[in-house]
């Protein structure tokens, strides 16, 4: 029985320019550039066993790819779906664990600040969407989405009704002003920030509820801000001190016990 002979392509312009593109692609999958130079070989005429050759591949992949573009043309070169295991979960059940992420654990009465992936498991369970899931399916759902439930942003609300006044005056001051004067030129503002390192107040510390988990808590904290002081003149001297000023201080009379070796 004679051996079939290798299908001809003919490539159109839009196809040849495309075909170029990605076998000279340096970001494109492996797999992709070997299929493209596979149809531009074989759109030369060569055939299947000097194509193999050329680019490091067995004949019958040659032959794969090459019969698929005939077919389907550049369709034909993408993978197609590979059997696997059926989906334990419809799409129904995966929405509505996103869906849960996105609530408050407090809405949904859990004793939570905020949701982890174990939580997020053991909450749908609990509701009857799912027999058992695990934290790790959890979290590839969310991962789809970007939903991450654990980060959130915190804010400042003012709790102060003359907030604005004090506000007010404080900006007067970075301006150069006070009481609507401005600052002569032997005047200054004097201005001190709080220590980072201080103990914290004790509104501020965390209370921990019966679960061992953070939860949510209020502090007021009051600073002072910047005053008006007059200048001076110095009262001290920037001069170094002389020898004769300096305080004496009394050679040590200890004796070490190898200074006395010869």
């Amino acid at each position: 029985m004679p051996a079939a002979r290798a299908r001809q392509l003919v490539l159109a312009a839009c196809d040849r320019h495309r075909l170029k593109r990605l076998e000279r692609s340096q970001t494109a999958p492996y797999r992709q550039v070997i299929r493209a130079k596979i149809v531009l070989l074989a759109a030369r005429g060569l055939s299947n066993e000097r194509i193999a050759c050329r680019v490091g591949v067995t004949v019958d992949t040659v032959r794969k790819w090459r019969g698929r573009f005939a077919a389907h043309g550049m369709a034909g070169l993408a993978d197609r779906k590979r059997p696997g295991r059926p989906p334990r979960f419809t799409a129904v059940q995966v929405a509505e664990v996103k869906a849960l992420a996105c609530q408050l654990p407090a809405e949904a009465g859990a004793p939570l600040s905020v949701w982890s992936c174990p939580e997020l498991a053991r909450e749908a369970v609990s509701r009857g969407i799912t027999d058992a899931v695990s934290a790790s399916t959890v979290g590839r759902w969310l991962a789809e989405d970007a939903i991450k439930p654990w980060q959130h942003r915190s804010w400042i609300f003012i709790r102060d009704p003359d907030f604005r006044a004090k506000a007010s005056r404080v900006l007067d001051l970075y301006a150069g002003m006070w009481d609507g004067v401005p600052l002569g030129p032997d005047e200054y503002v004097v201005s001190a920030d709080e220590k980072t390192s201080g103990p914290a107040p004790a509104a501020a510390v965390i209370p921990r509820s019966p679960q061992a988990r953070p939860a949510r808590c209020g502090s007021t904290t009051t600073t002072t801000g910047a005053a008006r002081l007059p200048t001076w003149p110095p009262t001290t001297s920037a001069r170094p001190r002389s020898p004769a000023a300096a305080p004496h201080r009394p050679a040590s009379s200890r004796s070490w016990p190898w200074s006395n070796r010869s």
